[in-house]
């Protein structure tokens, strides 16, 4: 039978081109060590690993947003636990304070630690984080919680001025916890302690008037409802942070089991793929010989 030499060559040729285009994908499959590079390679395979990279970077997100939020819950929990402990002290002073057996000199010798509370427990409540943002406003960020008005009158300069809204972050699948916190209570303390102050200025103070005495039982309830309130947020910011790292640790457990699903339905098989380079480079070999060497012969070699 005779075969025409245009329909040999394009023969030879799509030998050729079947066996260089698929040394070349066995070749990036090697270099990649992954079994599917296009959907076509395998339908079935190609959508389950399509799953579970969505899978895998969701939970990722999820672990990057507990990273985030772990960070900021331990920086506000620490001034929070701060706050307690200059709360003690100065709860401590005005007990002594109210002991009948002090004279005006000795309350006024309390009015500097007194001032430095005051000033501390306001800053604090005021603290940014390094991107300019407050801790405990609420939502409102980028408002200062607490504001100071020295034109008001003494027991009602300080107010609260953030909000009690909740930024929630999501942690999981449903799942949100709260990344903010706000201070709205506290200022009620700071404007007790102005007063008692102001009080404790005041020549011939004496613990045994009955009006400064009453200002002392008003600070330390004020002190007292103030310890409640932000020994109550320590302790949340506590749970908070005991939930979100069991949570991160469920993360990384789906995490793991994700990626050696990835690894079993995509990774390639060495020994295989190694097989077919060496055959199919083989084939191409022969084709190229088998080209050659047709090529060359002439129905005139044979006259």
């Amino acid at each position: 039978m005779r075969i025409a030499t245009s329909q040999y060559q394009s023969t030879m040729n799509q030998s050729l081109q079947i066996n260089q285009e698929r040394l070349s994908t066995i070749t990036q499959q090697m270099a990649t060590n992954k079994r599917i590079l296009l959907p076509s390679d395998d339908p079935v395979d190609s959508v389950r690993l399509a799953r579970l990279a969505r899978e895998e970077a969701t939970v990722q997100q999820y672990r990057t947003n507990i990273g985030s939020l772990q960070l900021r819950l331990t920086k506000s929990e620490g001034y929070l636990s701060n706050m307690v402990d200059e709360m003690i002290s100065g709860r401590d002073l005005l007990v002594w304070a109210s002991d009948g057996g002090n004279a005006p000199d000795d309350l006024k010798a309390m009015v500097a630690p007194l001032e430095t509370l005051r000033e501390s427990l306001f800053f604090g409540a005021n603290t940014i984080d390094e991107e300019g943002n407050h801790l405990f406003s609420g939502t409102a960020t980028k408002t200062a919680p607490l504001a100071y008005d020295a034109t008001a009158p003494i027991g009602s300069r300080y107010s609260y001025v953030g909000n009690t809204k909740s930024q929630d972050v999501v942690v999981g699948n449903g799942i949100t916890q709260a990344a903010n916190q706000n201070l709205d209570g506290l200022q009620d303390l700071l404007n007790h302690l102005d007063r008692t102050i102001s009080t404790l200025q005041t020549p011939g103070a004496t613990p045994n008037d009955p009006d400064v005495r009453a200002i002392l039982s008003n600070a330390l309830d004020g002190f007292d409802s103030a310890q409640v309130l932000i020994s109550g947020k320590v302790a949340n910011l506590g749970g908070s942070q005991n939930i979100i790292r069991a949570l991160d640790a469920n993360h990384a457990n789906i995490s793991l089991s994700n990626k050696m699903a990835i690894t079993d339905i995509g990774q390639l098989d060495i020994g295989v793929a190694a097989t077919e380079l060496n055959g199919y480079s083989t084939a191409l070999q022969a084709t190229y010989k088998a080209y050659a060497k047709i090529g060359n012969l002439s129905l005139f070699s044979a006259i």
